[in-house]
């Protein structure tokens, strides 16, 4: 099987995957509109302290200044296929409702989600009142 970029990326991402408590490695990738690639990989500092694989790309690629995402690939090395967890849903839905999500396993079977599938209803900070990101008032 020929592996794509986006793919690759969160494979060699889990390598660098520290979990001791649950040994659940994590690699991810997030790629950008400009076709940049952001690795991350989760992060465990006990129980329930961490970060997913899926969040620390997003903190690596708006770290460098990039919010506009097109896709994102998650590796782990399980039979099934790993979704990301709604904390991560959330925070990815902040900059793409429209992400595409390949979860890659162990056999580098691909299944592809929609984050809006994932999560229909998001929070959305504008619509709850709270704010507006073009005015930065309610």
């Amino acid at each position: 099987m020929r592996t794509n970029p986006l793919i690759k990326s969160a494979i060699e991402a889990v390598k660098q995957a520290h979990a001791p408590y649950s040994r659940f490695l994590v690699g991810a990738a997030l790629l950008t509109k400009e076709g940049t690639i952001f690795p991350g990989c989760n992060i465990e500092a006990g129980v329930p302290i961490g970060i997913c694989a899926e969040r620390a790309a997003l903190c690596n690629a708006v770290i460098h200044g990039e919010k506009q995402f097109l896709e994102l690939a998650i590796y782990t090395k399980t039979r099934t296929h790993t979704s990301p967890c709604g904390v991560c849903r959330q925070m990815l839905s902040e900059f793409s409702r429209d992400l595409m999500i390949h979860s890659v396993n162990e056999k580098k079977e691909v299944v592809t989600w929609r984050l809006s599938d994932l999560l229909p209803y998001p929070f959305i900070a504008e619509e709850a009142g709270a704010y507006s990101r073009e005015t930065g008032k309610k």
